[in-house]
């Protein structure tokens, strides 16, 4: 799987510290945290008709994520907010669109890692394009990464930063095995979640997903949590072995980029029947009912129309 290239997002105007600047011209300084040393915090958001789902719980990971790295720094939500709704007035953006917030440390004074150089910052990207879902809803194919999910007493997943490297070593594995994503194990030997989304198996009809011990906390996988309770669907959260995951009746991936997707094939093996199962089919159609009529307003839909 890789994504396409969208001719709409040709234009597009990225927002680096309150200032627009053409695609094609935007950049920060050598010196800032985020190239020193991925010394950042990232959120995805999806714009739906107007409206960020689960917003509000993005930019609440977000603050966790920069207070646990000991930022001196971190705007406000409604700063934020102000800087995502400059974003997509200037891209005349009201729905189909992925935002990706980065918030780094700001800019050292000379390089080197010691957190004392930064005397200028933080430095906030809105980055929003043009973009659908990126998996395929008629199936994902997985193997099993080599490189194992890195153990929070290493660096806790649960801090949502920029230093991507661990799961760009798995995707690579994937990607050299003609796989669409890998999926990773912890140090346990349990399974993780992929290198870019949260995992669950059906079992039975219960729903089940890994505890966030050695993976971040996702919004997505907490909002299927939400619907399975709304739903009266049983729901586990529990260490899952890989062979548990072998056996499972169906299994989906889920993640603000690709929403809910089956997953039909690990490791060479077919997931249950090999295709996108009922209990996924019932949860990806109570998520876009959610999608449809939730979300923090940033577009005036009127005005925009």
């Amino acid at each position: 799987m890789k994504q396409a290239y969208n001719p709409k997002n040709r234009d597009l105007l990225i927002n680096i510290n309150g200032e627009l600047f053409h695609r094609d011209v935007a950049g920060i300084s050598p010196f800032d945290s985020a190239v020193q040393g991925g010394d950042a915090v990232w959120e995805g958001l999806r714009l739906y008709q107007g409206r960020i789902f689960k917003l509000i719980p993005h930019l609440d990971r977000l603050r966790d994520s920069a207070r646990s790295m000991a930022f001196a720094e971190i705007p406000s939500h409604e700063a934020i907010i102000a800087e995502i709704r400059k974003t997509l007035a200037a891209n005349a953006m009201t729905d189909g669109v992925h935002i990706r917030l980065t918030l780094s440390r700001g800019v050292k004074y000379t390089s080197g890692m010691d957190t004392r150089l930064n005397t200028k910052g933080p430095t906030l990207i809105v980055l929003a394009e043009h973009k659908s879902p990126v998996y395929d809803k008629s199936g994902v194919r997985l193997i099993t990464a080599g490189i194992r999910r890195i153990p929070p007493d290493c660096v806790d997943q649960n801090i949502h930063s920029c230093n991507l490297i661990n799961s760009i070593l798995a995707k690579i594995e994937a990607n050299a095995a003609g796989m669409d994503d890998a999926l990773m194990l912890d140090y346990h030997g349990y399974v993780a979640e992929t290198n870019a989304t949260h995992i669950f198996v059906v079992r039975d009809d219960i729903v089940q997903t890994p505890d966030t011990g050695s993976c971040p906390e996702g919004i997505t996988r907490s909002a299927v949590l939400e619907i399975c309770a709304a739903a009266d669907i049983a729901c586990q959260v529990k260490n899952l072995s890989l062979s548990e995951v072998y056996r499972a009746d169906e299994m989906f991936c889920t993640g603000t980029m690709g929403e809910l997707a089956p997953v039909v094939e690990l490791d060479g093996r077919p997931i249950g029947c090999g295709a996108a199962g009922p209990m996924t089919r019932r949860l990806s159609q109570l998520f876009r009912k959610r999608t449809q009529t939730e979300g923090f307003p940033v577009v005036d839909m009127a005005a925009a129309n």
